[in-house]
């Protein structure tokens, strides 16, 4: 699975140090199932993904919607497990730990970024 970090697209700063990228079939469909909880500054990202669910989940997470650009259209803070959350408009949504987009000033209208990192996962 490829593996990104996520930059405020403005000033450079990094926001989270490991994003997994879910682009295959079973990446997007098993998502953060599964697991206990993530790790501090980790996060899943799913391109081409206008909603989500947390049924099997077993914590709460931020959702953060973005447009094509990247551009912030909505984030759902600590979402919790056996919920549906959905943004008409969206592109793609970012996960990430319960508190995190409050912590890093994410907001409606702001621009992040991707950034490669030599870390692969199988």
């Amino acid at each position: 699975m490829r593996v990104v970090c996520l930059k405020d697209a403005a000033s450079g700063r990094r926001l989270l140090e490991r994003v997994e990228v879910a682009e295959r079939p079973l990446a997007r469909l098993m998502g953060l199932m599964g697991r206990a909880g993530l790790e501090p500054g980790a996060g899943m990202f799913f391109p081409r993904c206008t909603s989500i669910h947390m049924f099997f989940m077993r914590f709460a997470i931020d959702a953060v919607y973005v447009d094509r650009d990247l551009k912030v259209r909505r984030v759902m803070s600590a979402l919790r497990p056996w919920r549906l959350s959905w943004c008409p408009g969206a592109w793609g949504v970012l996960e990430a730990p319960a508190g995190w987009a409050a912590g890093a000033g994410l907001r409606p209208g702001m621009q992040i970024a991707f950034e490669e990192t030599p870390e692969t996962t199988a």
